[in-house]
Order: structure tokens, then sequence, then C-alpha cells
């Protein structure tokens, strides 16, 4: 083990101690000669000493800890189903309420990075900060132009923080990898290398405000969610610029609800965001914990969400979006038996596990949450019984699903919050059934011929070359063998081999490209269109069929 990987364990423990938690400490089973230590510093037992609750001293022992273990208290804060009162209100301050650092400092950075003093950037510039998080905070400007703006700016020295708590987690999943006998199935340095990706990417703002842009894209026009614009000029690796947006933060119920707040439809839009993020863009938020929500109550009978920091976003491969798309699917019609073939076709489960060993453990995982209100489900526990049941049957964990997962519960956290009646089944269920009605449809498949259409159009065009040299060739050929009249026959063949070959695939191609040109410009009747693709296909199959090795 590297000595900087033993020295943050050793100080992680000294913080757990000092924080009062020392059951953390006796559970550990590493470095137990060291562990008295701790106990015998004077400062460790000066600190325990402090009236703190429980809960603050869980939420200062995470702050202390640092970035990575601020963003999991903020995950689990947003689960009271889960936690005692006292700890989901004590962590629900890291979500926005971290301590910050000094203005001046904030100053510095952003002279650095822009190489100007910031007044020939902006015509104020507040060095209070509005917000701060784990890894940046946000501070309130305005520009040249009066345009109001809020700055981000990075915490300094985040990089060598996280890059040190990432070597103590490699450290670690490498151990368990090696000795722990459920390491093959939950994969801990896959998991790991997945969350390093993640963070790592989060250190760069030029990369956030891309994801910004591209979120608002997705979104433009739409009643459900606003993005900021970003200021692109004042953008750097270490600064985000964007539009500053007046909404309520989504967890200030009060407000909310004294400006006649309509909590059903708000709670149902953020269903209905999920799941268009996910499948319909595959594109999506997951960092959406209250602290990164806000709601704008122009129209409180038809509330709009305000989402900011776009630092972690997740996109899925088309094979799993594909899956968890069925699958949901086939839970929201019971058809648990679909649910276990979808889960070994996926590689999900062994590929040798038994369909209906498997289906009845869906059923009886499932079948209890069904008409039943939110607040009465908890999707945690959901989740930890469909671990336990691919424990049964020696599923693996999908890493890519991590920032999913993640995203999920903290969209149910959000939504219990509030309008604990809501069904989550038949809000998402019509999203899912559109977009694999827009997957599957016609209108797909000309989307996709459409797609491809310059690839076809290009091989199109290589045809008459490659007919000419083929015909070249055949003919050097025949000049080299004009006295052997055996093989003056065989070429000749070939070559009218050759010739109808080519002819039947010109043919076929130019069908296809009729017959796709007919339906893209939508030429009526619509009818001869798609004769005129199958006519296509049929030609250029048959060419090849007739060119097989006999």
């Amino acid at each position: 083990m590297r000595v900087r990987a033993l020295g943050r364990l050793l100080e992680i423990q000294r913080v757990l101690v000092r924080h009062g938690f020392d059951d953390f400490v006796r559970a550990t089973h590493l470095y137990r000669p060291l562990r008295f230590l701790f106990y015998l510093s004077p400062w460790t037992w000066f600190q325990r000493r402090r009236g703190a609750t429980r809960a603050e001293r869980l939420r200062l022992a995470l702050e202390e800890l640092g970035p990575i273990f601020v963003k999991f208290g903020q995950a689990v804060s947003t689960r009271r189903d889960l936690l005692p009162a006292d700890i989901a209100d004590e962590l629900a301050k890291l979500q926005d309420r971290v301590p910050p650092f000094p203005g001046s400092v904030a100053r510095a950075s952003l002279e650095r990075s822009y190489r100007q003093p910031l007044s020939a950037l902006f015509a104020a510039f507040e060095t209070e900060p509005l917000a701060a998080a784990s890894i940046a905070q946000v501070h309130v400007a305005r520009r040249l132009d009066g345009r109001e703006v809020i700055v981000k700016v990075l915490r300094p020295g985040m990089r060598g923080q996280i890059d040190r708590d990432l070597e103590v987690m490699h450290v670690l999943a490498t151990m368990a990898q090696r000795w722990w006998p459920e390491a093959r199935r939950l994969k801990p340095v896959a998991v790991v290398r997945e969350y390093q990706q993640t963070i790592i990417d989060e250190l760069d703002l030029m990369r956030e405000a891309a994801n910004a842009s591209q979120l608002k894209r997705n979104f433009a026009g739409s009643a459900l969610l606003y993005v900021p614009e970003v200021h692109w000029d004042l953008c750097r690796t270490e600064v985000m610029v964007m539009e500053r947006i007046h909404g309520v933060p989504v967890g200030d119920l009060a407000t909310l609800r004294e400006r006649g707040t309509d909590f059903r439809r708000l709670a149902e839009n953020g269903v209905e965001i999920f799941f268009t993020q996910v499948f319909r863009h595959n594109f999506f938020h997951a960092d959406m914990h209250p602290g990164n929500i806000f709601v704008l109550t122009d129209d409180p009978a038809q509330p709009r969400y305000a989402a900011v920091d776009f630092g972690i976003v997740g996109t899925l491969a088309l094979r799993d979006q594909r899956y968890l798309a069925e699958n949901f699917l086939a839970v929201f019609d019971r058809d648990y038996r679909r649910v276990a073939e979808l889960h070994i076709q996926s590689g999900w489960v062994p590929a040798d596990t038994r369909v209906e060993q498997m289906e009845s453990a869906v059923r009886t995982i499932c079948e209890p949450i069904f008409d039943r209100p939110l607040r009465e489900i908890s999707f945690g526990t959901v989740l930890l019984r469909l671990f336990a049941a691919l424990q049964r049957f020696d599923g693996q964990i999908q890493p890519q699903l991590i920032l999913l997962q993640k995203t999920l519960l903290n969209v149910e956290g959000l939504g219990r919050q509030l309008y604990p009646e809501l069904d989550i089944w038949k809000t998402a269920a019509p999203v899912l059934r559109a977009w694999q009605k827009e997957r599957s449809g016609p209108r797909a498949l000309l989307r996709e011929l459409r797609r491809g259409l310059p690839d076809l159009l290009e091989a199109l065009g290589a045809l008459p070359a490659l007919a000419r040299t083929r015909i070249e060739r055949a003919q050097d050929s025949q000049s080299r063998a004009r006295q052997d009249s055996t093989a003056l026959a065989s070429l000749q063949a070939r070559l009218s081999a050759d010739h109808r070959r080519r002819d039947r695939l010109l043919l076929g191609a130019v069908l296809l490209l009729g017959g796709i040109l007919w339906i893209g410009l939508d030429i009526a009747p619509l009818l001869p269109g798609p004769l005129l693709i199958g006519a296509g296909i049929g030609a250029l199959l048959f060419a090849r069929w007739r060119d097989r090795p006999d």
C-alpha cells in the first residue's frame, strides 16, 4: 500500500474518532495496532467533549473529510425514508451550505484564469459567495452590459485532495477484489474506476458548461425544465459563468405552498423529466439533489423546474438503454417472466439461470408495491431486495448503471417530499411507451435510412470506378491469355458475370435510393416508396445470391 493512501486511511480514522464515531473505527480491521494512538491524542479528546448533536457531528466529519464524502452525504440526504429526521435535516445543509472559502481567494483565482482584473470584465462582483458546494462555490456578478450572472469557481487544491481520496478508494477496491468473496459480483475496482471518471470530469468547468448547453438544447421550448444560458466568452477550465435565475429552492416547501404551487404537477413533472432525459435524450442530469433544483412559479398551476450544477451527467449504451426500458415496462405490466428473461439476455445474471426461479423472485419483490402511493413505497428497500435477489442468482453489479440508480433515488426523494401520493408508475409508463414506439416504428426506420443516406450515396458513387477497375483487370487478363482458348472462355464468362452483377447492383441501388427519396420528400401517394425500397433490397440480395461461390 502506498504511503499516501495509508496516511489518508489513518486521517479518516482520526476524524471519525474526533467527532465521536468510535464504532466505525472499532469495526475497522486494518491497522489495529495504530488505532490506540488516536485515543491518546489530547486534541482528539478535547474535540470529543464538544456538545454537538450526532447529526451535527456527522455533517462536520463529512465536511472535514472532503468533497467525495460531502457528495455521499448529499446523495443520502434526499432519502428521508431511510434516515432519522435529525440526520436528514443536518445532511441537507451539505447541498448548498458547505463552508465557503474566502471571497478574496476566489477573486484572485478568477484574475489568474482571466489574466486581467475583474473590473475589466464585470461591472460588479460580490465577494461574499451566494452558495458553496463541495467542489466549487458561486458568486453573483453583473456584466458590463448589465446582465446578471452567476460565476462558479473551483475550490483551491481540489485536484490534489480528490486524487488522494481516489488513491485510497483504489487501494481498498484492489484489496477487496483480492480477498473479499463478494468482489467478483460487486466489481469494486470497476465501480471505483467509473466513479473516478465522473469526479474528474466534474473538475473541468468547461465540460460542465458544455453539459449545460446540451441540456438546454434538449429542453428548448419545454414547459417542464429551464436551463440557464452559458456565457461562453467567460468560461475557463476553473471558471464557469451562466445566467442567473430567480427561483424557489425545491426544498423550500413553505414558500412554494404560499405561492399556491401545484405540488402534484410538480412531482409528476420531475418524474417525466427524468425518464425523458434517460430514454428520449440519453443525456441526464445525474446530480439532482435539492440544492441543484429550483422552481419557477410565475404560473403556480404550471410550475417549471430550473436546474443548475451540470458537472455530473450520464449517458447509457443503446443496449443498456433498451434493456432498461423493456425492464421498466415489463414491471409496469407485471410481466415478471419478461423481467427475468431480460436480465439473462443482457448478461446481468449468468446465462444458465433458471427463468422460472428468477421470475418468482422478481414477482415476490415487485408485486407488493403496486396500487400503493409513493409514501408507502421505499424504493431503497426495493433496490436492496433486488440486489439480494441478484446475489442469489450470482448477478453482477453493472458499474455503468450506478449514476442512473443514484439519480433515480434522488428523483424519488424529491417526489416523496413534494407529493407523497405520487404514482410514479402511471407517470413514467406513457413516456417509456412513447419512446419504445419511436424506436421501433416506421418513422424510426425512415430516420435510420436518412442517417445512412450519405454513406449509401458514397457507396453508389464508388460503384462505377470499382466496376471499371474490375473490367480493366479482366481485360488485362484476357489479353495475356489470348492464345489459350480455354482460359479465354473462362475469362469471358467471368467478365459477363461481372457485368451482370454490376447491372444488378446498380439497379438495386437506384431502386432503393428512389424509394428512400420518395418517402423522405413526402411524395404522394406514399405507397410506391416502400415498394421501391423492397424491390431495391430484393435486387441487391439477388445479386449477392447469384454471386455466391458454388
